[in-house]
């Protein structure tokens, strides 16, 4: 404890000098900016609804004036950076096939640099495909569809068909096979712009179900055989359709009322919706996200690797095209050095690109933190007690609105390096984002995490935090683009009237909310139209605190009432359980005929292994995760973690299962932004929820 003591009077003394400094690194106007009054209710009662105070007269449509559809915002953008590198891809030197111990083969990449291409050089490749899909018999206001990963061709393509009127119909690379048909089938789209790969593995299979289908377009250099595929389909290369849009035409260009995109949802509930957003609805949206990034320009990074299929990417990379932001592609599986793609003692893709900017679901920073930790854990007692120490250390100066230069000089730094060391902030979204990883990345990676809420039917997010916030649990005040009320939900037990704050069922307002499902009509209960201005009903149950910022607090359909009559909100007991290393991921279940909780847990290999190891259970992985008595250690962590983040005792998992395989897009279980998929997760579980419920 002297020892302690000594190294955190060292730490204090040290960075008095930075301290005293404070007024001209902005410190103290920031700290005035986290606790300033930030949104305001415009009726004065309670329920809102809220507006952010900068937009209390009107709400905001567009970043620049005039710039009132997606082409003219990307055609200002190409005036303004016209040389400047805009889309980059990194080249592949070689594959090589990997052999595990287990005897699984995994593809390992060489990559070289990024190649880049400038706003000029995009703006030419979007003009030659709009052109040459006109020539294919591409009509606007005619359905064009995009199956395909995230690169640089999706957005060429995006941009190609925002410039023709030509609606984009967005559908998830991971759906299943009956969920990309149904979303081809109920767009009637008759040009697919996809990847071989996508070919190969899920259209093959089900282009016979899919008569609409004319052209299908694959955005690769190589050479496809099309063997095996319809004779009445038309196949080309994205090359050769751009070379038939050599010869310039007259352009038929959007109005704001037209359709930009029917952006297929993930479908966590079951079918797939087609929800319809507007060229007003993006842009408006465009202006509310770029107001809430300082400083977004030509000096920024951005690395895309989440779905352009999603919301939060796509909108991600649009406002950073508006702003002159260069944006380098990656994925998931290529994104660091340690990622499953990369060959060992090669770059991943942060270390090149070295982005300022990054989006990501909170799976994917859970997965940063834990992986930071496992790395600490295996430092010597005085490396990870001298961590400790910094990390709690730059905590409490972080919280009180001061820097750590030399913390941050010293150890910091090489945490950094992880994501390629220049990241000045991250944006998370999608989910919500637990308290304990929203601070480790704002000390380890020395950059604020603004937290986003929104939903594909609000155009991306409606609300961000502040960037000089950093109070957790909270998703900020609403964007300029929108504004939020709450109703009351009494069988919840939310009201307006609830103290300290007023809670209930959040619903968003403003011109960037999208116009309904396409062809679903009878789902479209949720859109309101009230004075003139559409709003949108979340299903997500809200907090406003008192200087304007919301708080999400649960969700409607996560809440499930027990035998004894408590309410369980499966979220708040999933959010909590995450925080523990033993857990990569876990689904909370309960049955209103039941009076407890089970859970269904994805372990982290390592540490179940070494608990295993620690209690005398031997055998393979599978075996491992099947084992009684693993089920039952596992029971007394999540015990511990629960006491410790003050759950009742009828929210605490009284039983688990322990899933060998882990939850991806791919398997069906969790959304492309890692949400889970409640009702097939309860499916593929079935035989567990009874043995767990029936003692058997």
């Amino acid at each position: 404890s002297v020892w302690k003591s000594s190294v955190w009077k060292s730490l204090h003394h040290l960075n008095v000098f930075s301290l005293v400094f404070s007024p001209l690194s902005g410190a103290r106007q920031q700290k005035l900016m986290a606790f300033r009054q930030k949104a305001r209710t415009i009726s004065g009662r309670r329920e809102g609804p809220y507006r952010v105070l900068v937009a209390m007269q009107c709400l905001k449509r567009e970043e620049f004036d005039g710039q009132d559809t997606m082409d003219k915002m990307f055609d200002y953008s190409v005036k303004r950076f016209g040389k400047a590198d805009c889309l980059g891809t990194r080249e592949v030197l070689s594959e090589e096939n990997e052999t595990q111990p287990n005897g699984k083969v995994f593809k390992k990449l060489v990559l070289g640099d990024y190649h880049w291409r400038s706003y000029t050089e995009v703006d030419k490749a979007v003009g030659l495909l709009g052109s040459g899909l006109t020539a294919l018999g591409q009509r606007p206001k005619e359905n064009v569809a995009i199956f395909c990963e995230t690169r640089a061709e999706w957005m060429i393509t995006a941009q190609a068909c925002f410039r023709r009127n030509f609606p984009l119909i967005t559908i998830y690379a991971t759906l299943g096979e009956d969920a990309v048909a149904y979303g081809l089938n109920e767009c009637g789209a008759t040009h697919l712009i996809t990847s071989i790969e996508l070919m190969e593995t899920k259209l093959k299979n089900i282009l016979p179900e899919v008569p609409a289908l004319q052209h299908l377009i694959y955005v690769d250099d190589e050479t496809l055989t099309t063997t095996g595929y319809p004779e009445t389909l038309r196949i080309h290369s994205m090359k050769s359709v751009m070379e038939l849009g050599a010869k310039p035409e007259n352009l038929k260009r959007p109005s704001p009322s037209d359709l930009a995109v029917v952006m297929y949802t993930s479908g966590s509930t079951g079918q797939p919706k087609g929800v319809m957003i507007l060229h007003s609805n993006l842009t408006a949206g465009m202006a509310g996200q770029c107001e809430r990034i300082p400083g977004l320009g030509l000096v920024d990074s951005y690395i895309g690797y989440l779905p352009l299929a999603h919301v939060l990417e796509l909108t991600a990379e649009i406002s950073c095209l508006t702003h002159g932001c260069r944006i380098g592609y990656s994925s998931p599986q290529t994104l660091t050095d340690e990622s499953t793609k990369i060959k060992k003692g090669c770059k991943g893709d942060c270390t090149v690109l070295q982005p300022t900017l990054l989006a990501a679901v909170p799976e994917i920073m859970d997965r940063l933190h834990k992986t930071v930790m496992r790395r600490v854990q295996e430092r010597s007692s005085l490396q990870r007690g001298l961590f400790q120490m910094c990390y709690d250390y730059k905590l409490e100066q972080l919280k009180k609105g001061h820097d750590t230069p030399l913390c941050d000089t010293l150890l910091f730094k090489k945490v950094k390096l992880l994501l390629g060391g220049n990241i000045r902030m991250m944006l998370s979204g999608g989910a919500p984002l637990s308290p304990a990883t929203q601070y480790f990345i704002n000390v380890c990676f020395c950059c604020p995490v603004a937290q986003g809420y929104g939903l594909t039917e609000t155009s991306g997010a409606a609300t961000i935090t502040h960037y000089s916030d950093h109070s957790t649990g909270r998703v900020g005040a609403p964007l300029v683009c929108c504004e939020i009320k709450l109703r009351d939900w009494p069988q919840g037990g939310y009201t307006s009237r609830d103290q300290p704050n007023p809670r209930g069922e959040i619903l968003i307002g403003g011109p960037n909310i999208a116009m309904g499902y396409y062809k679903s009509e009878h789902l479209n209960g949720d859109f309101l139209m009230e004075n003139g201005q559409r709003w949108f009903c979340t299903g997500d149950v809200g907090e406003i605190h008192d200087d304007g910022c919301l708080q999400i607090v649960d969700r409607k359909k996560d809440l499930v009432k027990l035998q004894a009559g408590e309410y369980v909100s499966l979220a708040k007991v999933e959010g909590a359980l995450k925080s523990c290393t033993l857990i990569d991921n876990i689904c909370a279940y309960a049955n209103s005929d039941q009076n407890y909780v089970i859970s269904f847990v994805v372990p982290n290999q390592k540490e179940l292994t070494s608990l295993a190891k620690k209690c005398g259970v031997e055998g393979e992985w599978e075996e491992i995760c099947n084992h009684p008595s693993m089920e039952a250690e596992v029971v007394k962590v999540i015990a511990q973690v629960a006491t410790s983040f003050k759950l009742q005792r009828f929210e605490i998992p009284q039983k688990v299962c322990l899933s060998p395989e882990p939850w991806t897009p791919e398997t069906g279980l969790v959304t492309d932004a890692f949400k889970l998929r409640r009702k097939q997760l309860r499916s593929h579980y079935q035989s567990d929820i009874e043995r767990l419920y029936g003692g058997k």
